[in-house]
């Protein structure tokens, strides 16, 4: 049963990973920073930006040089904790198991872009007319959704 938990978080985590750095890479190649293009009028835009905080802008402003290593550290231990709950649930914990995933690769994600950059690129923007919801990315998004499967597995659990 190992083997199979093994393939099912590499395939969610490579998944996320693969996907948040590609589209990433395609924004900050094809976009001048802060350049911002409409996509559907007074609802989505791609905007792209570098985000020093967490997910959704959070700490974005907190001009401390020890915001990025706080940031490393954070998703270390966190990485270490997701792993050990990751091998101690039983396999048919699909919702746990897929949420642990997603919320690896989405840290993964973010994370290179800390070691490489030193803050987050960020693009997704989606507003109603003038109220914003902060930037995004893959990343946070599959960081989200994980949150979510682990919350459903621990309310259904019960």
């Amino acid at each position: 049963m190992a083997s199979k938990k093994l393939i099912l978080l590499l395939a969610v985590l490579g998944a996320v990973f693969a996907s948040d750095q590609a589209t990433k890479r395609y924004v900050s190649s094809s976009f001048q920073l802060h350049e911002s293009r409409e996509i559907i009028p007074d609802f989505f835009h791609i905007t792209y930006i570098h985000n020093k905080g967490a997910a959704f802008g959070f700490m974005a402003d907190a001009d401390s040089p020890w915001v990025a290593p706080f940031f490393v550290c954070i998703t270390l231990a966190a990485t270490g904790i997701l792993l050990w709950m990751y091998w101690q649930a039983p396999p048919k914990k699909k919702f746990f198991l897929v949420g642990i995933s997603l919320l690896l690769g989405g840290a993964f994600g973010n994370f290179a872009d800390r070691l490489m950059l030193g803050e987050v690129v960020d693009f997704l923007d989606f507003h109603f007319y003038a109220h914003h919801w902060p930037a995004f990315n893959i990343a946070d998004s599959a960081i989200t959704v994980g949150v979510c499967l682990f919350l459903i597995d621990i309310i259904t659990s019960r």
